[in-house]
């Protein structure tokens, strides 16, 4: 008897051209384009974790949500988030995920998390440039402005 496995196919489609993609230059600029792109009904209600991909030059390939929540938390599959990175051939990415109480102060699973997102990435030659924390309101909170990345 003959065995069958399924065939994978794994693709990248991206409709922008490279000189119109927009540029991270610093925290502030990640944070805001973060933040026109969130869904401002939802933003203040569950927390949700997304990445910013980034090519070589910090253009900004998309934003993927990666984990969508509760009132308090998100689980992220970290091998799900790396599954992404791969398949867009992504070299750099800020993280992001807000929170719907508006507090700027990263939990100790924040920090948690995005340390074990930078040791995977470290592996695997992805940078991870920044974590940033969104509040509703649109202020946000940078971990490698705050040396803790």
């Amino acid at each position: 008897m003959k065995s069958k496995v399924n065939e994978i196919a794994i693709s990248y489609s991206g409709s922008l051209k490279a000189n119109s993609l927009p540029k991270i230059t610093c925290s502030q600029s990640a944070a805001d384009l973060a933040y026109s792109q969130w869904n401002k009904e939802t933003i203040e209600l569950q927390e949700t974790f997304k990445i910013m991909l980034l090519n070589n030059a910090n253009k900004v390939k998309g934003i993927c949500e990666v984990s969508n929540g509760g009132i308090t938390g998100t689980l992220v599959d970290v091998r799900i988030l790396f599954a992404v990175l791969l398949k867009s051939l992504t070299t750099a990415v800020i993280l992001l995920h807000n929170h719907p109480s508006g507090t700027l102060k990263p939990s100790e699973a924040d920090k948690t998390l995005t340390q074990k997102i930078k040791n995977a990435g470290e592996l695997l030659d992805i940078k991870v440039l920044d974590h940033l924390i969104l509040t509703p309101d649109g202020d946000y909170y940078s971990f490698a402005d705050n040396g803790i990345l």
